[in-house]
C-alpha cells in the first residue's frame, strides 16, 4: 500500500545506479510523517535493485547507539556480498582505519608505538579472524540490531540481507594491509606523514583525544570508506555503483551519519576528487536540524513530490558545491490518491473495493492509516456490507479493537503511532488544539505550549514532525490525525463544548463570522447557525451562499455514533408539514444533513446525498431568482462522483 504512487523514487534510483563512475549523485531523503511509507519504499527499492546491485540497509531507530564507525562497518560488511556478475567489493582503507582505532595500542613511548603498531594491528586482525571469520563481522555483536529487512521487503531480499551480513566477508589482504597505511599519512586531517605514525594518531584520537579529534577520526573514516568505493569501481568486473538505504535518519545517530557523509562528499568536491559511486536514499519522519528552522525559510531547498523526482531536477535546483546543502535532495512523501487507495484495496482485499471512497475520505490517503482501517474492516465481528447495520458499525470505527493491538482501539493505536515520543501533556494539549482548523490559531487561543524545555510552542513540534497538511496557506493538522484527536476530544462533552465556545467567541470578536459559525455548529448551537444562514439566503448571491454553507457545515460533530445518519437527521431537523415549510425549515434540514454528510463517520454510505439534493431543489423553488447555482448543486449531490485527488505538483 505504501509504495503506490512512488514510481518516481524507483526511477530516480535506477537513474543514479546507471550513471558512470564519478557522476555526482544526491543524498535523496524521503521525508514524511510516521506511516507515510518510507520503510515500505526502502523495501521496494531492495526488491527492485537488491538482487543485481551491491546494497546495504541500516535502521537508525533500532534502539541502540549506532556510532558512525559501527554504521560504516555494517555497511561495508553488506556491500561485500558476492554477486555472480561482479568481483567482490573490498574496503581495505576503512577496515584498517577501524582496526587501528579499535583497541588501545600498548606502548610506553611514542617511538615504541611506531615500531610496534604494525605487529599489534596484525595481532588484533588475527584474533578477530579467528573468532569471527573476518574483522568486520565483529561489529555484528555490538550493532547487529540495526540490520534486518524493513516493511515491504520481499522474502528473497530479506534472505540476501541476512546472508550478506552474517555469511562471507573477507580477510584483510596481507600483513602490510596492501599499502593502505600510506593513504592515512596522505590525508590532510592527519598531522603525521609517516604511515604507521598516522595509524597511531588515529588510535590516540579514539582513546585519548579531544572531542574535535574524535570528530576528525570519524571524518577520516568516512573519507576512507568513500575512497574504497572509488577504487573498487575502477577495477575490472566491479559494480559501477553501490546502493545505500538509511531508514529513520531523524535520530541523533542518523543525523550525525548524514552530516559526516555529506561533509566527506563536500570535502572531496572542494579537493577536486571525483564523486564516490554511492547511490544514497535516506528517510526521516522529522525535519532535520541540519536544515535549519522547520519553517524551511532559511533552507535553499523546497520539498518535492516523488512524482517529479529526477537527476535533472536535482541538478537544476542544487546550490553550489561549497555548501553542504548541495548534496541533499528532499522528497516529500505524499498521501495516496483516491485511485491509488482503490487500486491498493482491490489488490489486498477485493471484497472491500467499494469502500475505497470511504477509506480515502476518512484517512486522506495516509498509507499507514489506510492499512489500519483495512485491518479494522477485516474484523470478524463486522456486519455484512450493504445495509444500515454496516453503516452504523462504520460510524464507530475508531472505537473498534484491531488485530495486533487487542487491548487498544483503532484510534488509540493510530494515535500512539503518529504521536510517538509526544508526552501525555503534549497529547492532551493537541487534543484541545485539534478543535481549530488552523493549528497555530488553536495553539494561540487555547494556550497550548509544550510542557517542559524552553516553552517552545506545540505548533513547532507538530510542524517539525511533518504532521501538518502540506501546501496549505494555513497550518492544518493532517486530516487523519485531526479526526483521531477530535474523536478523543468528543469523549468529554464538557471539554468539547468549552474549546469550541472559546474559539467561537474569539472569531466573533475579530469579526470572522464564518469561523465563528463553524465553531457554534460544532458546539451544537444549531438554531443560531440556521438563523444566520437564513438571514443571508437572499442577501448573498447563490454561489456565495453555497460556499458559506459548505464552510460552516464542515464543522466537526460529537453526535451519537450508535444511531444511523437518517435517524440523527430526523432528530436534528424533523420534517415539517408541507403547508408549514419555510426558508428556515429547509435551510435547517440542509445544514444538518450536510453537517452529518461532511464527516465520513457521520454518513459513511453517503445516504444523505439525496436529502441534500432535495433541499437545494426546494430552495431554488423558494428563492425565485439567481437559482442556477442552487439547481447545479442539487444535481451535483444527486449524481455524486467522488472528486479525484491528484499527486502534488510542487
Amino acid at each position: 500500500m505504501g509504495m503506490r504512487g512512488r514510481n518516481g523514487i524507483m526511477a530516480l534510483v535506477a537513474e543514479c545506479l546507471d550513471q558512470p563512475s564519478g557522476t555526482e549523485r544526491p543524498v535523496t531523503m524521503l521525508v514524511g510523517p510516521r506511516g507515510s511509507g518510507a520503510s515500505e519504499a526502502h523495501g521496494a527499492i531492495m526488491g527492485r535493485f537488491g538482487v543485481d546491485h551491491p546494497f546495504a540497509y541500516l535502521n537508525f531507530a533500532a534502539g541502540q547507539a549506532l556510532l558512525p564507525r559501527y554504521a560504516l562497518a555494517l555497511i561495508a560488511r553488506q556491500l561485500e556480498r558476492k554477486l555472480p556478475q561482479y568481483r567482490v567489493s573490498r574496503f581495505p582503507r576503512l577496515t584498517l582505519g577501524l582496526l587501528a582505532s579499535d583497541r588501545e595500542l600498548r606502548m610506553t613511548t611514542r617511538a615504541e608505538g611506531r615500531r610496534a603498531v604494525a605487529r599489534q594491528l596484525d595481532e588484533f586482525r588475527q584474533q578477530a579472524e579467528s573468532r569471527y571469520g573476518d574483522y568486520l563481522a565483529a561489529f555484528l555483536e555490538v550493532a547487529g540490531s540495526a540490520l534486518g529487512a524493513p516493511n515491504g521487503a520481499p522474502a528473497v531480499v530479506a534472505t540476501i540481507l541476512r546472508d550478506a551480513a552474517r555469511g562471507g566477508g573477507r580477510r584483510l589482504p596481507g600483513q602490510r594491509f596492501a599499502g593502505a597505511p600510506q593513504w592515512f599519512a596522505d590525508h590532510p586531517l592527519v598531522p603525521s606523514r609517516d604511515p604507521w605514525d598516522a595509524l597511531l594518531e588515529l588510535n590516540m584520537w579514539r582513546h585519548n583525544g579531544t572531542e574535535q579529534e574524535k570528530r576528525n577520526l570519524d571524518r577520516v573514516l568516512f573519507a576512507a570508506f568513500l575512497d574504497d568505493l572509488r577504487h573498487d569501481t575502477a577495477r575490472w568486473f566491479a559494480p559501477g555503483s553501490h546502493l545505500l538505504l538509511l531508514d529513520n535518519c531523524h535520530t541523533d545517530h542518523g543525523r550525525l551519519f548524514l552530516e559526516l557523509l555529506i561533509g566527506a562528499r563536500r570535502d572531496a568536491a572542494l579537493a577536486g576528487t571525483p564523486c564516490d559511486p554511492l547511490t544514497v536514499v535516506g528517510s526521516s519522519n522529522r525535519w532535520l536540524d541540519n536544515w535549519g528552522s522547520s519553517s524551511g525559510d532559511q533552507w535553499p531547498w523546497r520539498l518535492r513530490s516523488p512524482d517529479r523526482a529526477s537527476l535533472a531536477d536535482w541538478r537544476e535546483r542544487r546550490p553550489s558545491h561549497d555548501s553542504d546543502d548541495s548534496w541533499w535532495y528532499p522528497l516529500r512523501l505524499r498521501d495516496l490518491t483516491l485511485d491509488e487507495v482503490r487500486t491498493g484495496i482491490e489488490l489486498a482485499s477485493p471484497r472491500h473495493s467499494g469502500l475505497a471512497p470511504f477509506v480515502y475520505r476518512l484517512t486522506r490517503g495516509l498509507p499507514v492509516a489506510v492499512r489500519q482501517v483495512m485491518d479494522a474492516l477485516d474484523l470478524s465481528n463486522a456486519p455484512r456490507r450493504g445495509g444500515e447495520e454496516f453503516d452504523l458499525w462504520l460510524r464507530s470505527l475508531p472505537g473498534h479493537r484491531v488485530r495486533g493491538t487487542p487491548h487498544a482501539t483503532l484510534a488509540d493505536a493510530a494515535l500512539d503511532h503518529l504521536l510517538e515520543d509526544f508526552s501525555a501533556a503534549q497529547r492532551d494539549a493537541l487534543v484541545r488544539c485539534a478543535a481549530a482548523r488552523d493549528l497555530a490559531m488553536g495553539s494561540r487561543v487555547l494556550g497550548a505550549v509544550t510542557p517542559g524545555g524552553a516553552g517552545e510552542p506545540l505548533f513547532n513540534e507538530v510542524r517539525s514532525r511533518l504532521l501538518l497538511e502540506s501546501d496549505r496557506a494555513e497550518p492544518r493538522l493532517h486530516p487523519w490525525l485531526r479526526r483521531l484527536l477530535l474523536w478523543r476530544l468528543a469523549a468529554d462533552r464538557g471539554e468539547w463544548d468549552a474549546v469550541h465556545e472559546l474559539l467561537s467567541d474569539h472569531f466573533e470578536a475579530e469579526g470572522r463570522w464564518v469561523e465563528a459559525l463553524y465553531h457554534r455548529l460544532a458546539a451544537h448551537r444549531v438554531d443560531e447557525v440556521v438563523a444566520h444562514l437564513t438571514d443571508r439566503f437572499r442577501e448573498r448571491s447563490a454561489t456565495e451562499w453555497i460556499a458559506l454553507v459548505n464552510a460552516v457545515t464542515s464543522a466537526p460533530n460529537r453526535l451519537p455514533s450508535d444511531r444511523p445518519s437518517l435517524a440523527l437527521l430526523g432528530d436534528l431537523a424533523p420534517e415539517e408539514p408541507a403547508q408549514s415549510i419555510t426558508d428556515t425549515s429547509v435551510i435547517r434540514g440542509l445544514v444538518c444533513a450536510r453537517w452529518l454528510w461532511s464527516d465520513p463517520l457521520g454518513d459513511p454510505g453517503l445516504r444523505l446525498n439525496s436529502v441534500i439534493a432535495a433541499k437545494y431543489d426546494r430552495l431554488s423553488e423558494m428563492r425565485g431568482s439567481d437559482i442556477v447555482a442552487l439547481y447545479d448543486e442539487a444535481e451535483r449531490y444527486r449524481r455524486w462522483r467522488h472528486p479525484l485527488s491528484a499527486p502534488d505538483e510542487g
